[in-house]
């Protein structure tokens, strides 16, 4: 019986062992995810590092796009081809169109107001957007949805339909302009040092709570590390635009170095709730 004891209390030293870590675990993700608050929709700022190592989606060719998609409005809200953009879904007319959307093609579009402080349900967009594709979901028990949308293609709306009885918009969208969104070609050539040290320079790492992962960061490749940095940057809806209307990924590679320069030089890291820290 000895025996026995001795085997339960070191069984039970490893169970606990195990929930410490679980826990801890836990509460760092908690740490390091923070939420940027907009109308009827939260995005979720991850750790970069996180974001970094899920970049780069499929995308389908051109021909297999929709030509009407669901659009959501969204100021200062980035999704590029290839990136991933975590949103928390509370706003009732936008939870009809994730379920619309979980029913049909899981693709929505995410663009963005011409005026950020506009308000009402048609409120005047810009004509680019980006197409995604819901590719995790969960419900919660409160009755939100946290969605995952991976970036496949952007998009030009032509015109708008009427909107849907939950009051979400559609528009018809035309993809043969960024055709080049869905071909693999070769790998843009990014001045990496260059972008790395624009990066440092602009982002405060002195939260010892929060500090960035230097080491992951570095071991991205151009591309990858162009497109999360586009997206997570605390950079202004008509510079975000910007970005996402540039040619290729070379220039907007060579926008966000310029950008990521300027903002260093203006000392407006860390002022905004969207830092990656």
């Amino acid at each position: 019986w000895v025996r026995c004891v001795i085997k339960m209390m070191v069984l039970a030293t490893y169970v606990v062992s195990l929930c410490v870590i679980i826990f801890f675990f836990f509460s760092s993700r908690r740490r390091h995810t923070r939420y940027i608050s907009v109308t009827g929709v939260q995005t979720c700022a991850l750790p970069i590092y996180h974001v970094l190592m899920t970049t780069i989606a499929h995308a389908p060719s051109i021909d297999a796009l929709p030509s009407v998609l669901p659009i959501f409005p969204l100021a200062g809200v980035l999704l590029l081809p290839g990136g991933r953009l975590p949103l928390n879904i509370f706003e009732p007319r936008y939870l009809a169109m994730i379920e619309s959307a979980l029913a049909g093609d899981h693709l929505i579009g995410m663009i963005q107001p011409r005026d950020p402080l506009a308000e009402g349900d048609r409120i005047p967009i810009y004509e680019t957007g980006c197409a995604g594709k819901i590719t995790r979901f969960e419900a919660t028990d409160d009755g939100r949805y946290l969605i995952m949308l991976a970036g496949l293609c952007r998009f030009r709306v032509i015109d708008e339909l009427p909107l849907t009885e939950s009051g979400y918009r559609r528009a018809h969208a035309d993809f043969a302009r960024f055709a080049g969104d869905v071909k693999p070609g070769e790998e843009a050539e990014i001045d990496h040092a260059r972008l790395m040290r624009a990066l440092r320079a602009c982002c405060d790492d002195d939260d010892e709570d929060q500090p960035l992962e230097w080491r992951a960061i570095g071991r991205t490749s151009g591309p990858s590390l162009v497109i999360s940095l586009s997206m997570m940057l605390p950079f202004s809806p008509s510079e975000k635009q910007g970005l996402l209307e540039a040619r290729d990924t070379a220039e907007r590679a060579r926008m966000l170095v310029s950008l990521m320069e300027m903002m260093a030089a203006q000392g407006r890291a860390g002022t905004d709730d969207r830092t990656i820290q």
